[in-house]
């Protein structure tokens, strides 16, 4: 593993942020979203609240196709628009970590806040490489690679499935 825990779930929380699309379309969407991501913190579960979150997508998306320069430009300004205060805390079973908001910021601040102190480690280790499009033709998913070896090619959308079981056909109808 080349990041910590907490880490590793903000990746993988953001890159199921950016993925989400029709699947985080209502507030019912966004409450399931919250457990399965374990997000701690107030919640209103209103509209507005979910249309804050749909509207940091496409700013979290960004970093995925950004060079350094970029990347930093776009994190360090999701740190500042949310007035992060980096923090150490423990709740729910969880060690010591970080936490850049307080739990009654809103769920879009705290979901960008936490992408962004991931995202924060990424760039400092020099492994936005890491930060990888799906190798699928038809899918602009994105993926966070976090295989030893870095050979994570495709998304958690079956596309992988696909992609082998295509190249399967096509040997199988050379022979």
């Amino acid at each position: 593993m080349a990041f910590t825990h907490d880490t590793d779930m903000a990746l993988n929380t953001a890159v199921a942020l950016v993925n989400s699309g029709d699947d985080l379309s209502t507030p019912e969407d966004l409450a399931a979203f919250v457990v399965r991501w374990q997000m701690s913190g107030a919640r209103t579960g209103t509209v507005a609240e979910l249309a804050a979150v749909q509207a940091i997508r496409p700013r979290l998306r960004e970093i995925w196709y950004a060079d350094d320069g970029r990347a930093v430009e776009i994190v360090n300004t999701l740190l500042r628009e949310a007035d992060a205060l980096p923090q150490l805390v423990r709740h729910d079973g969880w060690d010591w970590h970080l936490h850049a908001t307080p739990s009654d910021a809103a769920l879009a601040d705290r979901l960008a806040v936490e992408a962004a102190m991931a995202m924060v480690d990424v760039i400092r280790m020099g492994d936005l490489d890491r930060l990888r499009i799906c190798s699928a033709d038809d899918c602009d998913d994105v993926l966070v690679d976090l295989s030893r070896n870095r050979s994570r090619r495709f998304c958690d959308g079956g596309c992988g499935n696909r992609a082998n079981v295509a190249a399967y056909r096509a040997r199988r109808a050379t022979t």
